[in-house]
């Protein structure tokens, strides 16, 4: 191809005759193709770093609401002392896992450093309203570990953006963007949460504590670990042992060790354990569908896991699972219609359980995991 071939190509660029009158047309029309050759990733940096700056900005709204919201119950419980600055100190509280290179004792570790953690979040509590009674006091708790964790998801969001900012590297910047949408979802689930736990109602994951809770009514309470109580009961023939956390206070309790009691220091036996949770459910998935499975339904760190999958291991007695599935916004706001229509179909399934895998004369231990906010037993 010689010179005069290419020339004569590259026409429509420049053209000549009677369309060199229009050449301000052609101009136009070429112009943005280099524009975006030499500024197109700048351009695209921009709009990601707009977008991400708008998703910021919504955390940076919720996370003030939720420090506003916590100081007001918290002057509404006790009016004669302004607790902001406290609550300014705990929001920056932090606890830092323990060495995991040698796995060796490691739940013993976490069990003890969460037990710590739990007990000064509780002092910490105690300290704004000595006064307050245990329900109002669990309320104050689950509201400190929602604003606390809003208040981590927009320091880390905001660390992310400003280093994408500041190194205008469009790979921080890109990444963030992705998964943006969800932190936003668990964010605004948590900002909800809030006013759940201001008014004590039931959430999401209190179906578990409330299919036990209505199976208790009626029965001896008594205490099998800190916030947490059992009560006796039978069914066709089998002894049942009830477990939940002790409510109307908004606390899991801790079966872990509970279970561990009631099979070691109490030399109850047990022939089966079922264990009742609220599940997260993937999309697509319905509201309230109820699944059955092996293994302890149970969320958390895992201490609690570990505690009662060593009793069933050491006792050799199987664990069965059920689950009610919700989003993460269900399982930690009010308790929707469809989680709560659930409940007979729960207690059916608990029943059908029992019956099906255990026989006459044997003990079978129900255990309702999840927060027990305003349900009784």
């Amino acid at each position: 191809m010689n010179l005069t071939d290419v020339l004569l190509q590259m026409n429509p660029f420049f053209p000549t005759g009677q369309d060199s009158s229009q050449w301000w047309i052609y101009i136009i029309w070429i112009l943005p193709i280099f524009f975006f050759m030499i500024y197109g990733q700048r351009f695209q940096m921009w709009m990601v770093l707009n977008d991400v700056s708008k998703s910021v900005n919504k955390l940076k709204g919720m996370r003030e609401t939720a420090r506003k919201e916590t100081i007001e119950y918290a002057k509404s419980i006790n009016p004669n002392v302004d607790p902001t600055e406290k609550i300014d100190h705990f929001l920056e509280y932090f606890t830092i896992m323990p060495v995991d290179i040698d796995p060796s004792g490691i739940m013993k570790k976490l069990q003890h450093l969460m037990r710590i953690r739990d007990e000064r979040v509780k002092a910490e509590v105690r300290a704004m309203a000595p006064s307050m009674d245990n329900v109002s006091a669990s309320k104050m708790e689950n509201i400190l570990e929602a604003a606390t964790i809003l208040h981590l998801i927009y320091k880390v969001v905001r660390h992310f953006y400003l280093m994408g900012k500041k190194t205008t590297s469009m790979f921080f910047l890109v990444q963030l963007q992705m998964i943006m949408p969800i932190l936003l979802q668990e964010a605004e689930a948590l900002n909800k949460a809030i006013g759940t736990f201001k008014v004590g109602q039931p959430i999401g994951d209190s179906i578990g504590p409330m299919v036990l809770g209505r199976m208790m009514l009626g029965k001896e309470k008594k205490m099998a670990a800190k916030e947490t109580v059992w009560s006796e009961g039978d069914y066709k023939g089998r002894k049942l042992y009830l477990l939940k956390a002790e409510g109307p206070n908004g606390t899991v309790g801790r079966p872990g060790e509970a279970i561990g009691r009631l099979a070691g220091d109490l030399g109850i036996k047990i022939d089966a354990i079922i264990m009742i949770d609220a599940a997260l459910k993937l999309e697509g998935e319905r509201t309230g569908d109820i699944a059955e499975g092996i293994g302890a339904a149970i969320g958390g760190i895992g201490v609690e896991k570990y505690q009662i999958e060593e009793v069933a291991t050491k006792l050799g007695v199987p664990l069965y699972a059920i689950i009610i599935k919700q989003s993460v916004q269900d399982a930690i706001t009010i308790m929707r219609k469809e989680i709560a229509d659930s409940f007979e179909k729960v207690t059916n399934t608990i029943y059908s359980v029992v019956e099906d895998k255990t026989s006459e004369g044997q003990s079978v231990l129900i255990v309702g995991v999840g927060n027990t906010l305003g349900v009784g037993q």
